[in-house]
């Protein structure tokens, strides 16, 4: 392999889209601002949440977690927490910040690759059933059962049958996991259009990120609307009485976190909680599906 494709991968696909296919405002947007997060006009705030003011609401919530493992640990307690939302939209980092303080005997991390031959015979539940924790043990979930409703759906991976399917039997699984006594977190990370591209864009050129991306980037890119509705129909079946969705607007990464970790300390009683060392969820950026912008 040459150097040049070490330095752009996927052929430079990325840089391409924003050259030759990216909508107008898109690629303006993201030109103007090629090293600043780029937050939508929807978004409610004109700025990133400043460094100093990021650490200061941090530590706090890192402390509580700590407290909240502690507590798992002695309890028995089961915790699932599922992050999904579109690539690039902060997920993996927002999954570090949550576990950088926590015992990796305890909250651990899943992110399965596509199925195998043997997983696609499957019910297709059971390779995260697989998955989800024993007494005293907290599961983070990189991408989870959702996969179905859009990524699959949208490039073709499943048949509208195997949709509808998964969308009857949903109800049903996750209430099973909850009268079990799972306690089940589901974060929805929404990013804006232009800074998706504008991160991708960055992973483009940075050798220690370019593993991120694949092909599937790429298709994603081209098919945002396509995304956009499956997503939308997605959170509106999904949105359970016993297992609601948290959207989180991620234009603004440290925010994102934030209020991703808010969410998580908020829904599970543990030992020890200190509410005001929580603090307040930001309804502006975090709640339910209202919070969610296309």
């Amino acid at each position: 392999m040459t150097d040049s494709l070490l330095d752009t991968p996927l052929d430079g696909a990325i840089s391409a889209y924003l050259a030759e296919e990216a909508p107008e405002h898109v690629r303006a947007a993201v030109l103007d601002a090629p090293k600043k997060a780029i937050l939508s006009e929807s978004y409610p705030y004109d700025r990133r949440l400043s460094s100093e003011d990021y650490h200061r609401e941090m530590d706090p919530l890192q402390e509580e977690l700590v407290r909240l493992q502690a507590d798992v640990a002695e309890t028995g307690k089961r915790v699932v927490v599922v992050f999904e939302g579109r690539d690039a939209a902060g997920k993996g980092g927002t999954i570090k910040a949550m576990t950088e303080n926590l015992n990796p005997r305890v909250a651990r991390v899943v992110a399965l690759p596509k199925p195998s031959d043997r997983e696609i015979g499957q019910w297709y539940f059971q390779r995260y059933v697989e998955q989800l924790p024993t007494a005293g043990e907290f599961v983070l979930f990189d991408r989870s059962w959702y996969n179905r409703g859009v990524v699959e759906h949208v490039l073709g991976f499943c048949t509208p049958a195997q949709r509808e399917h998964f969308f009857r039997q949903l109800p049903g699984f996750e209430a099973m996991l909850t009268d079990d006594g799972i306690h089940l977190v589901k974060l929805w990370l929404n990013v804006g259009r232009e800074e998706q591209l504008r991160r991708f864009l960055k992973r483009e050129t940075d050798p220690l990120k370019q593993w991120k991306l694949s092909w599937i980037d790429v298709e994603g890119l081209r098919k945002w609307d396509a995304y956009s509705a499956a997503i939308g129909e997605t959170l509106h079946r999904s949105d359970l009485p016993a297992t609601p969705w948290t959207v989180v607007r991620s234009d603004d990464k440290r925010r994102a976190r934030l209020q991703a970790i808010r969410t998580v300390l908020g829904a599970v009683d543990y030992s020890g909680k200190r509410p005001g060392r929580v603090g307040e969820i930001d309804t502006a950026i975090c709640g339910g599906l209202d919070v969610w912008d296309a």
